[in-house]
């Protein structure tokens, strides 16, 4: 397998780098910034980017913020973009649901595991749900009625068919106890059990399943090791993931921006996400930064998940080509 080119401080392979793409995603966490920190010179290095007619294309898999919220904070951070150039693991799981899925009522409605940012992606579908930040189900502890309901199906909303699990930073046992329960079809009545598709389970679906979030310079624990893990082991199946290395997400981007794969480049800082997306979608090149989870000698190993076909030491070095 060829190895990855080094860019940071050669002007020509950057100038050679730029000129084969039209666009360019980029992740955002451990990219961009590690929490409110922003890299330096990243604002400088997207405004170049754009000045040389490049589209930049925020793809995320935080699902805690809207595409709204991010683009308040890509702005507040003096990174040029509009919010139509977001792109979540939200905003994909939204569209699953909304324009793939298309659950026929009553079951249509979506149980949530996770932040305002889902709730806010879904409302912008149309997409009915319970969960998610209500305070209700942020409880501490299980009453004998609470396992009795759930049990039952008697406190449980019969019209969930999904239950959609990410980053939750009020994740707490009641709240996987109902989630636990929609997918095991406790809120299905025994007459509609024979007649529903898989017994009228709900359908187990992620925004993402980031093992860690990069923040403050440090690694905290991410949606695929907090609520989809603990789901996951519960039932014994992984969710349908809708954010990066997902293909499905990779066709949502490339219908809505209308993108040439060959002339795309994905640039993010973790391997089994980021780069996966990326030469598993047959992109025309993958760039990794070293700002962030992953690495050189991470591709150097025989069990890497996918080896770029670039490298910089951060996202700024781009700047480099700007002489030229």
């Amino acid at each position: 397998m060829a190895q990855p080119k080094y860019l940071t401080g050669d002007t020509a392979a950057l100038n050679e780098f730029l000129d084969k793409f039209d666009t360019f995603l980029l992740d955002c966490d451990g990219v961009l910034w590690s929490g409110d920190h922003v890299f330096e010179g990243v604002p400088e290095t997207i405004k170049l980017l754009q000045s040389k007619g490049k589209r930049t294309v925020f793809v995320t898999n935080n699902s805690t913020k809207s595409r709204a919220e991010y683009h308040a904070k890509l702005t507040s951070k003096g990174i040029p973009c509009q919010v139509e150039d977001i792109f979540g693991s939200s905003y994909s799981a939204a569209i699953y649901i909304a324009r793939i899925l298309k659950l026929e009522p009553p079951r249509n409605k979506v149980f949530v595991l996770g932040e305002a940012g889902i709730e806010i992606e879904l409302k912008s579908e149309g997409i009915e749900y319970v969960g998610g930040t209500d305070p209700a189900y942020r409880k501490l502890g299980m009453a004998p009625e609470d396992f009795e309901g759930i049990a039952s199906g008697a406190t449980l909303d019969p019209n969930v068919g999904v239950v959609l699990a990410g980053l939750d930073f009020h994740v707490n046992y009641y709240k996987l106890a109902h989630a636990h329960g929609y997918l095991r079809g406790n809120h299905v009545s025994a007459e509609d059990k024979a007649t529903a598709k898989d017994g009228g389970k709900a359908l187990f679906l992620a925004t993402n399943i980031d093992s860690t979030l990069p923040m403050y310079h440090n690694f905290f624990p991410g949606a695929g090791s907090a609520s989809v893990v603990a789901l996951s082991n519960m039932i014994g199946e992984q969710p349908l993931a809708l954010g990066k290395p997902s293909q499905a997400m990779l066709d949502a981007v490339e219908g809505k921006f209308q993108l040439d794969r060959a002339r795309t480049c994905m640039i993010g800082d973790r391997l089994n996400t980021d780069i996966q997306f990326g030469v598993q979608g047959n992109l025309g090149g993958t760039l990794a930064v070293l700002t962030g989870v992953n690495k050189k000698e991470d591709w150097e190993k025989p069990d890497a998940p996918a080896v770029p076909a670039y490298y910089v030491d951060g996202l700024s070095d781009l700047r480099g080509a700007a002489s030229s």
